[in-house]
C-alpha cells in the first residue's frame, strides 16, 4: 500500500522554518514511496484564520518545492460531516455538555489540588459529568451556553487496551488520564481540533500522520475517536521541533524566520530547506 500523508497548517499566519520542517518530513514520507501527499487548511477557528493566509501558505509550499497532490482540503467545508460524527457519538452516549467556563475550571482545579495560577493546562475535573440530567435539561432548556465533552472513560470501557504505533517512540498504549474529557464541540469555535482531524483523516485516507512532538499526546483522544468510529489506525511520527536561537519552539510570531521572509531576503529554497 503506497503512503498518503498530510500536511495541515492553520492559515492564522505565515509559515516558518518549522512548518517547513514538518511539510518536508510529510511530503518525504509519500514521495520516497511513491504515494499521495495531502494538503489540509485547518480553519475551524474562524476567530484567528484570515482569508490571505491561505494563499500565502500554497505560494510557500509551491515555493519550497513540495508541491501537493489535488485540491487543498478545506475544514471550514466540511461541517456538516463533523456534525454527523458528533450526533453518533452522542446517540453513544459518550458526550455530555459541560457549562463551566476556563475561569470556574481553574478555579475548581485549585481548589482540589492547590495548584498555582499559572495557567498550565490540566485535565477537566469532570463537573459537569457529575451534574444530574434533570439539572442538565433545565439549563439546556434555559438556553445556557455549553461545549460538548468526550467521556473518555466510557469510551475505554467500549474499546479496551488501545496502543498507537509511532516511528520515533515505538507502541505506545492509550492512557486516558492524559487528555481527560476534551471538549469537542466549543462554544465559541464549533467543532474543536481533535475530532475535525480524526474525521478528516478518515475521509482522506490517511495513512501516515506525521506531525510535531508537541501533539504526541493528543494522540491518546484522537485513538480513542478512531476505534470507537471504526476507523483505520494511521501510523504515526511524532518528530521532533525546530526551536530558535534560544531554544524556545517556533511560533507565528517569529516574523525573522517566516518563509516569506526568507525569501524576500535573497535564500533560495534550496538554503531554506539546508537550514531545517
Amino acid at each position: 500500500m503506497k503512503p498518503i500523508s498530510r500536511f495541515a497548517p492553520s492559515p492564522t499566519g505565515y509559515l516558518h522554518l518549522g512548518h517547513a520542517y514538518a511539510a518536508r518530513i510529510a511530503y518525504e514520507t509519500a514521495r520516497e514511496k511513491g504515494g499521495t501527499f495531502l494538503l489540509r487548511h485547518e480553519d475551524i477557528d474562524t476567530s484567528r484564520v484570515r482569508p490571505e493566509f491561505f494563499a500565502a501558505i500554497e505560494e510557500d509550499l509551491k515555493w519550497l518545492g513540495l508541491n501537493w497532490d489535488g485540491e487543498p482540503l478545506i475544514q471550514s467545508t466540511r461541517i456538516a460531516a463533523y456534525e454527523e460524527v458528533l450526533e453518533k457519538l452522542k446517540s453513544m452516549g459518550l458526550l455530555y455538555p459541560c457549562f463551566c467556563t476556563r475561569k470556574e475550571i481553574q478555579a475548581t482545579i485549585n481548589s482540589i489540588s492547590n495548584a498555582p495560577q499559572d495557567g498550565a493546562e490540566q485535565t477537566y475535573p469532570k463537573t459537569c459529568h457529575r451534574m444530574s440530567q434533570k439539572k442538565v435539561d433545565q439549563k439546556i432548556r434555559n438556553g445556557e451556553s455549553h461545549s460538548w465533552r468526550f467521556d473518555s472513560e466510557k469510551a475505554a470501557e467500549i474499546h479496551g487496551p488501545l496502543t498507537f504505533n509511532d516511528l520515533e517512540r515505538g507502541e505506545t498504549g492509550i492512557d486516558i488520564s492524559i487528555n481527560g474529557d476534551v471538549v469537542l464541540a466549543r462554544k465559541d469555535v464549533g467543532i474543536a481540533y481533535h475530532l475535525a482531524v480524526v474525521v478528516d483523516d478518515e475521509f482522506q485516507d490517511v495513512t501516515h500522520v506525521t506531525r510535531g512532538e508537541d501533539l504526541f499526546f493528543a494522540t491518546h483522544v484522537q485513538r480513542q475517536l478512531q476505534e470507537i468510529l471504526g476507523y483505520r489506525e494511521p501510523i504515526y511520527r511524532h518528530h521532533e521541533l525546530i526551536n530558535d536561537e534560544d531554544g524556545n519552539r517556533l511560533a507565528k510570531r517569529h516574523d525573522s524566520l517566516a518563509i516569506k521572509t526568507l525569501r524576500e531576503r535573497g535564500f533560495s529554497p534550496a538554503e531554506v530547506l539546508d537550514m531545517i
